[in-house]
């Protein structure tokens, strides 16, 4: 990784802003939170001009093998994240991930994450609630001037291996593995299950679809309005707001 990659000031700020941090610092960190199958984050890279783009990203809990996976009633799951994307998922397993077994993710297409992966070897992975900021890093571009989002509650500065490759649809894939260096834990929260929420985390991937010929549009524009209707039953300001960005970055079709 190069000096370019880390931007010490900003993230030994990003601590210090919460005195009740939790700052894990040295050749390898614990991940803040427990992997399983697919976790969905925000990964800020930086780009030749300085500035970090901001992208969806699916995290795959690490493997230990097919007999470990089979031993733990792993399953393939449906991919769930568009070939346009930064996020995709896949095969998962709840055991978490650890050093015998990286956690993984995978870029899709010419993007932006791929390209700063490549160039750097490192990005900083991230932990939100806020529905609006992950709708716009799933959807928009979006660059800021440090790698570390005010919304993230927890964060992690990884460095990145490309292990695999592939197409699908005509769309190039790239498998990462992902080694935790540096991980701060600002917010702790009582964990709630909320329908709206996790509707907008579903109306970002159908809507991430749209554009790609081996989707159906209008199964899509179908699911979008199901879930808008949830969304708006069910979500609070946040959730409303982020759908409403949804919508003013995609278009409505449906």
């Amino acid at each position: 990784m190069t000096d370019a990659d880390r931007d010490p000031d900003s993230a030994t700020d990003s601590g210090r802003e919460h005195g009740d941090a939790d700052t894990v610092r040295g050749e390898t960190a614990d991940w803040p939170v427990s992997l399983r199958g697919v976790t969905e984050s925000v990964v800020t890279t930086l780009g030749p001009n300085d500035r970090w783009n901001c992208a969806a990203l699916g995290l795959h809990a690490g493997r230990d093998g097919d007999e470990n996976a089979a031993r733990n009633g792993d399953a393939a799951a449906e991919a769930d994240r568009t070939p346009t994307g930064d996020a995709h998922e896949g095969p998962g397993t709840d055991d978490g991930a650890g050093p015998d077994r990286p956690a993984t993710a995978r870029t899709w297409g010419r993007t932006r994450t791929r390209r700063n992966f490549r160039e750097r070897g490192a990005g900083y992975v991230q932990f939100v609630n806020d529905p609006v900021v992950f709708t716009e890093a799933a959807l928009s571009i979006r660059e800021e001037s440090s790698p570390v989002l005010d919304a993230a509650a927890a964060w992690v500065r990884v460095d990145v291996a490309e292990i695999d490759t592939g197409e699908d649809g005509g769309t190039e894939w790239v498998e990462w593995a992902l080694f935790p260096r540096e991980s701060v834990v600002r917010d702790r929260v009582v964990p709630t299950i909320h329908r709206g929420h996790g509707a907008v985390i579903e109306a970002t991937v159908a809507a991430s679809r749209l554009d790609v010929a081996a989707y159906d549009t209008d199964a899509l524009c179908d699911r979008l309005s199901y879930l808008e209707g949830v969304i708006e039953r069910c979500g609070g300001s946040r959730e409303r707001e982020a759908f409403r960005r949804l919508v003013e970055i995609v278009g409505r079709r449906w």
